[in-house]
């Protein structure tokens, strides 16, 4: 079921907007500044925080009211140099003027500080907030198909930072030239009424615009994001698939695609640029014809003696300051803009993150219970969205130490089946017995290779075990890896592993990781598709010797010499279990007899019938490969190897064996020249 990623609005509110405005930033600051949940921060935190907020607007007030007071000084000491001509009163007075200077720099500086301070610190703790429900019930796996969020790693690296900066920029900015404003307004009505009643008038009309102007901009700055992480996602998918895209030569084709999403970022640009052009000038001319209004009031009252040269040298300042600081007001409504962006890409990715971590409600998921042992009783799983059945009533239990084979058509759901084991996917009916995750290894087709050393490779994911170099150097040896210490300066030194190692190798430094663990359980997808069969039968073979009971996917027939049983999918959610030696047979499969032990597992069907375990049974050795074996051991393709198999040419694979195709219809097989 898709998580919506968009909050709903009232369109037939006219306040809408700004109610959803107002949700979104309670989402952002909500926990920080006013956490209610008993999980959130410490107490002595929020005070401390709410501490230096109020350190911060004490200081602002101070410097709006030094500004406000330093005017009627500047007053005295003009009227003392104009008026009264007094050369000893003025030089009293510089004492006294540079102590004010002194003071203003202080305070300026401390508010610079502790804003910044306040800065990063939220952002420090919004970044792991958000990071902690990222990762958290596993929601950064479940928001790639739950959900329509974009780019989720662009908005952890990128957009909580601007968030904390221009909140903070912006309402300390606001604050202040309010303060500004209205400190302005009252010493210019303190001196000439009149003048101080149209700045008022003028002020509501100009904001009235520059709030009409920021709505359109703020429209624009979303689009930009949005086309921004679109275009850094893109980037990040080239490097990710650089060899594949080298192996197509899709330089080309690449570069378009890469043109056409940087050109949405472009146009999105320039359409805000000509945008914030207009706002720009409304915003000097605005503020320019403050100083042009007042002076065009005053210079007729100062030639009529109505008003002495202090005065209109303060109203002048006054009217200064209150042009300036409506300027910036004007401006900061831009910024406005692009924190409301982030702000609801934000808050739509923090519910989003919540809404995954939930199970939903009135619907039917598998019911898992942890024992040291795995069974699936009368499971039916589907889909995460419950649109599509996989298996149907699926009834078996794995003993300990039996080998399980799942097979069946591509894209039937034999990887879902892990995913349920996994707890990844849940949506469905039954009960599923498994032991707990931390006795569990999964090991996939591309093993994940972390950014670190060779030694926290081999330890991942408990990087903190403690093995000397000797003990690393023998599971290396175990796994035909004993060449990865000549490549870099031994375990500790960091590279990045997955450009250097080839699939092969990081599929056997998988198999490393489960030497060094010894799980009692093990899953396997596919965790052996790159390697050659004496490779593949090492690692094998060592799974067996350690007594781990495992399960395996895969489409190779050599798979069949180190399993029991198969589990087979089928196109619909019907499945069968059976024995390997049944299983070939069914197929029929070209065998070589062997003597083998048997492990039982359970099948309790719909008339609950179980298997009896079996001494010995001939179990399959494969004497040939198929079409598709021959591919994961060459460079060919499928094409080529079929070519190649139809003229009865050899092909020789990448660990030099030759192979040549046998055409008899009793086999039909790739075999050793």
């Amino acid at each position: 079921m898709q998580t919506p990623s968009v909050r709903e609005q009232n369109t037939t509110n006219p306040f809408s907007t700004l109610i959803q405005f107002w949700d979104d930033v309670k989402v952002v600051a909500g926990p920080y500044w006013y956490p209610t949940k008993a999980e959130g921060r410490a107490f002595v935190d929020v005070i401390r925080s709410w501490g230096m907020l109020i350190l911060l607007l004490l200081l602002i007030f101070g410097i709006v009211g030094g500004n406000a007071a330093n005017s009627y000084w500047n007053r005295y000491v003009v009227d003392l140099v104009i008026e009264e001509r007094n050369i000893e009163k003025y030089e009293s007075t510089l004492w006294l003027s540079s102590l004010i200077v002194v003071g203003m720099v202080l305070l300026v500086t401390s508010l610079r500080y502790i804003r910044k301070k306040i800065i990063l610190d939220w952002y420090k703790w919004l970044n792991n907030y958000i990071l902690d429900k990222y990762l958290s019930n596993q929601a950064y796996y479940k928001i790639n198909f739950k959900s329509d969020v974009d780019n989720p790693d662009q908005r952890l690296a990128q957009e909580i930072e601007p968030i904390t900066s221009n909140a903070v920029r912006f309402s300390t900015t606001f604050l202040e030239k309010v303060l500004e404003i209205g400190s302005a307004l009252l010493i210019v009505w303190t001196v000439y009424p009149e003048i101080a009643f149209y700045l008022i008038i003028y002020t509501i009309i100009g904001n009235l615009i520059a709030i009409s102007l920021n709505q359109v901009i703020s429209k624009v700055n979303q689009e930009e994001l949005a086309f921004k992480a679109d275009f850094a996602y893109c980037l990040t998918h080239v490097r990710n698939h650089a060899e594949s895209i080298a192996f197509f030569h899709g330089e080309k084709e690449e570069l378009n695609i890469i043109q056409r999403r940087f050109n949405n970022v472009i146009e999105t640009a320039e359409r805000r640029l000509s945008l914030e052009r207009g706002q720009d000038a409304f915003g000097r001319a605005y503020q320019s014809a403050i100083g042009v209004f007042s002076m065009f009031i005053l210079t007729p009252l100062f030639l009529q003696d109505k008003i002495d040269y202090g005065e209109i040298n303060q109203i002048s300042f006054a009217c200064f300051m209150f042009s300036n600081a409506l300027g910036e007001l004007i401006g900061e409504f831009g910024v406005s803009g692009r924190f409301s962006s982030y702000v609801k890409r934000f808050a739509q990715f923090s519910d989003t993150l919540e809404a995954v971590s939930q199970e939903p409600e009135k619907v039917n998921t598998i019911k898992v219970v942890e024992e040291n042992r795995l069974a699936f009783e009368d499971v039916t799983l589907k889909t995460p969205n419950y649109e599509q059945v996989i298996v149907e009533n699926l009834t078996l239990t794995v003993q300990p130490g039996a080998g399980l084979l799942i097979v069946g058509p591509s894209g039937r759901g034999k990887s879902s089946l892990l995913r349920a084991i996994a707890g990844l996917w849940n949506a469905g009916t039954g009960r599923l017995v498994r032991p707990p995750l931390k006795d569990v290894l999964f090991l996939p087709q591309r093993p994940y290779i972390i950014l670190g050393t060779l030694r926290e490779q081999l330890l991942y994911p408990h990087t903190d075990r403690k093995m000397s170099d000797k003990e690393l150097e023998q599971i290396l040896q175990q796994v035909n890896l004993q060449h990865l210490l000549t490549r870099v300066n031994g375990f500790d030194t960091e590279v990045p592993w997955e450009n250097i190692l080839s699939l092969g190798e990081q599929q056997r430094l998988a198999f490393a990781r489960l030497l060094i663990t010894h799980p009692s359980f093990t899953i396997l997808d596919e965790a052996t598709s790159a390697l050659d069969l004496n490779n593949e039968g090492n690692l094998y073979q060592q799974l067996q010797e350690n007594k781990t009971t495992f399960i395996s996917v895969g489409h190779r027939e050599s798979l069949f010499n180190y399993h029991q049983w198969v589990l087979e999918l089928s196109q619909t959610s019907s499945w069968q279990l059976v024995s390997i030696e049944d299983y070939q047979l069914q197929k029929g499969l070209a065998i070589k007899s062997v003597k083998k032990e048997q492990i039982t597992i359970d099948i309790a069907p719909r008339k609950e019938c179980k298997i009896e375990p079996i001494s010995s049974v001939v179990i399959t050795e494969i004497v040939g490969l198929s079409h598709q074996e021959i591919k994961n051991l060459t460079d060919y393709s499928l094409a080529t190897i079929r070519t190649k198999a139809s003229q009865g040419k050899p092909i020789t694979t990448n660990n030099n064996v030759t192979y040549r195709y046998n055409k008899d219809p009793k086999v039909l097989k790739w075999i050793i020249d």
